[in-house]
């Protein structure tokens, strides 16, 4: 597969699973699809409890953290069960550290000595990338453990298994692990209420509106280069068209629009059953975050996020910066949306390994970087910061009387 990249102005996101093909999933032959609140916690001083944390705010502290502890910031999670962001401080051997450690602490947030810095972890990335690139492989920081962790499929055997663990065995003792996946990685392309390109089926993710006001959506970018023209039927009419999309590589996402620029697209997520959730902001994801992916074909499932900036090596490329989530998804689920439960856009589905039946790893394309990379995030249809509206549930039908829905 060859990737191309977005070169639209602009996108705003407006919804996901909406009228129109918006509630549909997309999928493709080979690609595997594999809270909310204020923060009510008094205090965070120095000498004082960790303040709690909502979920949906989480990102923003650990952003914030990251950019004042410089060399000193070695990772940060969000512990989900008592509310609290954990933050890692590099054990420097001297003062500096105590300083970020009691910032830390004065943030409301709680901060914890490990071994590893940040840059000694991206530096085992990048070597892993330089020796390791072995299709089937995945690897992310892991701040709860303060380590690589390294997943290998059940495709990784023999020399590629040897070449993978002697690499793991040089970057020292206590920087990275390997754990074994039972399936292989891949993109879902198939199965689900689906958009059809090309004789690929894929499903959508969210909707956007772009710089000049056409409706559009996001979804997975393994669809996007299968295919430009998608229809909600197999061999149906187009109706929407591909602008571009990047897979492999930096990425796996693609922005489509809508042929009929009349197109209700709302800014919901469909949750089956007539139910659905709007989606009111695109947000960054934080490791233990509770998620919950939406596909076309094994509807809802939930679970938390486990590492961020995942390198993934499918057979059709390396992709780099995605979500790593031991959220399940099955052929079929390319594309859909990965949100949080205060309506709160999150990811888009990538591949992974596994089904939900045994569980496994399943890995996201940040919404953020999508958005970013067509010019802007903000929320809501034309770019006015609302990003409110309806969207078509199971068997409702859109302005451009595309039915939207999915199928069990």
């Amino acid at each position: 597969m060859s990737h191309r990249r977005i070169s639209k102005g602009k996108a705003v996101l407006a919804g996901a699973g909406a009228v129109g093909v918006a509630a549909a999933a997309i999928l493709l032959p080979n690609a595997n699809a594999s809270q909310s609140g204020t923060d009510d916690g008094a205090g965070g001083g120095a000498g004082q409890n960790p303040r709690t944390v909502s979920a949906a705010s989480a990102p923003e502290l650990v952003a914030r953290l990251s950019s004042q502890l410089g060399d000193d910031y070695a990772g940060a999670y969000y512990d989900a069960a008592k509310k609290q962001v954990v933050v890692n401080v590099a054990d420097s051997g001297g003062s500096g550290g105590d300083e970020s450690a009691e910032r830390v602490r004065a943030s409301g947030a709680v901060a914890r000595n490990v071994r590893n810095s940040m840059g000694e972890l991206r530096s085992a990335t990048g070597t892993l990338t330089r020796d390791a690139t072995i299709p089937g492989t995945a690897w992310a920081v892991d701040p709860r453990t303060n380590q690589v962790l390294v997943t290998a499929d059940t495709t990784v055997t023999g020399e590629r298994w040897d070449t993978l663990e002697s690499t793991v065995r040089s970057l020292g003792e206590g920087v990275a692990r390997i754990q074994k996946s039972a399936g292989e990685f891949k993109p879902f392309l198939e199965g689900g209420d689906a958009i059809f390109g090309g004789g690929a089926r894929c499903s959508l993710g969210f909707n956007v509106t772009t710089q000049d006001g056409t409706p559009g959506f996001l979804t997975a970018g393994h669809c996007g280069v299968a295919a430009e023209q998608w229809s909600e039927a197999q061999n149906g009419a187009p109706v929407g068209t591909v602008q571009a999309a990047t897979f492999p590589g930096d990425g796996d996402f693609a922005l489509l629009t809508y042929d009929d620029p009349a197109t209700d697209a709302p800014s919901e997520v469909d949750l089956g059953n007539g139910q659905t959730l709007p989606i009111g902001q695109a947000g960054e994801a934080a490791v233990g975050l509770d998620v919950i992916r939406m596909g076309s074909t094994t509807g809802l499932a939930d679970g938390s996020v486990t590492g961020l900036n995942a390198t993934v090596n499918y057979a059709e490329g390396s992709v780099s910066g995605l979500i790593q989530t031991n959220v399940c998804a099955e052929p079929g689920d390319s594309g859909g949306p990965l949100f949080t439960a205060d309506g709160t856009a999150i990811g888009l589905t990538s591949g992974g390994s596994g089904d939900c039946t045994s569980g496994g790893e399943t890995f996201f394309q940040p919404v953020t970087t999508a958005l970013a990379a067509v010019g802007g995030a903000e929320i809501g249809a034309g770019g006015s910061g609302t990003g409110t509206g309806d969207a078509g549930g199971e068997g409702d039908t859109g302005n451009d009387g595309v039915e939207a829905g999915r199928d069990h």
